[in-house]
């Protein structure tokens, strides 16, 4: 039996890059088969190419052993393929099933749209599948999680036998991705086939029948994820030896950079996201705020860095109140903000990386003389900052919407941390990045730290948090549910206070 899909030979070129380069790879029937790589290694290219959003420059597709022509999505679809991208393309006041049913709308008595069948099928679809999903619900009213699952019941509305998921855990809780992982393995016991392009080594040794590793555009090497280790992935993926642990000394911890007092804060919907919580962020010292997503972190950050309302309480920067202070005065009061959603708070994606990386200093000196911004300063302060951040393509004048998600984070992470901040604001820094990149960022807040700075690190993933953090916060509806010391608390301890079953009896203002 010859293999579901065959790439032969893909190459694709950009001005001045290299993505793919003379490719081959193949999928077998009942099959995960996990592709990992470097930020800009070519992984999520060549998949749009496999999905028609791309043309090859050279290369040939075959489908159950037969040459296949994509010249588009609608191609793609017609062979059986579909594609969840790593930011979802969904409506966010379309329901479920009209979201499921865009562009396939299905017509009775030959003029109305009818949703009844639709509404039937992904029902028929959610229970055979464990999707667990309301056709009714609007999407935008749903946690990522469950928007994930709409994509995938798209594919399978649309028939497709080959689906292909780009870092669909990135924006998972450990819990959601269970549940993924559980979908995954119905979908191949259905004799579906799976290409799952992560970063996440763990989850990739757990889920895949097979690894291929592309570095620079090329296959360098395939893998048994069952037998081989997370430090050869890692590896074999950045070409060099990689530590996976974080090594960093006691902190030293002095006066406080942040004080949070009786902070309350509105969720969109105009319910409390956050209930009163207290706490501190010393110099020298990494603050790690656990907790399942959706439990007031996201409205925590956001009224921190002057994006969101604050309703009760007061922030204090040094000794500077910056309760309710516009994003301008916070940031000149030393924070760096890497915000969760690189794409809406983050950069602007049609503006040039080099733009990107002076957002929050443009109107000053030297980027700005006056009215007139300084185009050499920038220009080589870009370049300055995308080598030692390894933005890949190293194109300062590129936009930066047509960098890889992993490269757009690179971008302002470069731009937050190469500032002498006071403050560093990180909510989940490292989502959507390699190993490499990962050890890079996290070798980085510890510099910060180190050098005197507090951070406040948000992130979802409990093993960056435990690796990261001198003190952890746990949050749970709202509220601070536990302070833990590094090395106080097991990974399954803390679970529990995240997942609100256990509560640590602790004044909002952490003892020492």
């Amino acid at each position: 039996m010859p293999p579901v899909l065959q790439l032969k030979g893909m190459t694709k070129r950009f001005p001045g890059v290299l993505a793919n380069d003379h490719i081959d790879l193949e999928l077998n029937k009942g099959e995960v088969l996990a592709l990992l790589g470097e930020n800009g290694a070519g992984k999520t290219t060549l998949m749009n190419v496999l999905y028609g959003l791309y043309a090859p420059d050279e290369g040939e597709i075959f489908i159950n052993g037969k040459k296949a022509t994509i010249q588009g999505p609608t191609d793609a679809i017609m062979q059986g393929i579909g594609m969840v991208h790593q930011h979802f393309m969904l409506v966010p006041v379309f329901t479920v099933t009209e979201n499921v049913m865009l562009g396939m709308e299905s017509i009775k008595n030959g003029v109305f749209l009818d949703r009844q069948s639709a509404r039937e099928r992904i029902i028929s679809l959610s229970s055979q599948y464990g999707l667990d999903v309301d056709p009714d619900a609007l999407v935008g009213s749903l946690p990522v999680g469950l928007q994930q699952r709409v994509e995938i019941i798209k594919l399978l509305y649309r028939n497709a036998d080959i689906l292909i998921l780009d870092e669909p855990t990135a924006v998972l809780t450990p819990q959601e991705v269970v549940g993924l992982f559980k979908i995954m393995r119905a979908l191949i016991a259905d004799g579906k086939s799976i290409i799952f392009i992560s970063h996440k080594l763990k989850e990739v040794r757990e889920i895949a029948d097979r690894v291929v590793v592309l570095r620079q555009g090329r296959v360098v090497g395939q893998a048994d994820p069952k037998v081989t280790s997370e430090l050869k992935l890692a590896e074999m993926m950045v070409g060099r030896q990689v530590i996976l642990n974080v090594e960093k000394k006691p902190a030293e911890p002095k006066e406080p950079v942040l004080k949070v007092e009786n902070l309350k804060v509105l969720s969109d919907r105009h319910q409390m996201a956050v209930r009163g919580i207290s706490f501190e962020v010393r110099s020298g010292e990494i603050v790690g705020v656990a907790g399942v997503q959706g439990n007031g972190q996201t409205e925590l950050v956001e009224a921190l860095t002057g994006l969101r309302h604050i309703v009760e309480g007061k922030v204090w920067v040094g000794n500077k109140d910056v309760t309710n202070a516009s994003p301008r005065v916070i940031t000149e009061a030393g924070v760096a903000h890497i915000p969760e959603d690189r794409q809406r708070d983050g950069l602007v994606l049609p503006f040039p990386v080099a733009d990107n990386l002076v957002l929050n200093t443009y109107y000053l000196p030297p980027a700005a003389k006056g009215l007139r911004l300084q185009e050499d300063y920038i220009r080589d302060h870009a370049n300055k900052l995308v080598k030692e951040y390894d933005v890949r393509p190293p194109m300062p004048l590129v936009a930066a919407g047509n960098l890889s998600g992993g490269n757009q984070q690179k971008v302002i992470v470069a731009r937050e941390l190469s500032r002498p901040d006071k403050l560093v604001i990180a909510s989940q820094p490292t989502r959507g990045l390699d190993v490499g990149s990962i050890e890079y960022i996290h070798a980085q807040l510890v510099r910060k730290r180190d050098a005197g700075a507090g951070v406040l690190l948000v992130s979802a993933e409990l093993d960056e948090i435990m690796s990261l953090a001198d003190r952890i916060l746990v949050m749970y509806e709202g509220e601070i549910t536990a302070v833990l010391q590094a090395g106080e608390a097991s990974k399954e301890e803390i679970g529990l206070y995240m997942a609100g079953v256990k509560r640590q009896f602790a004044h909002q203002e952490e003892t020492r």
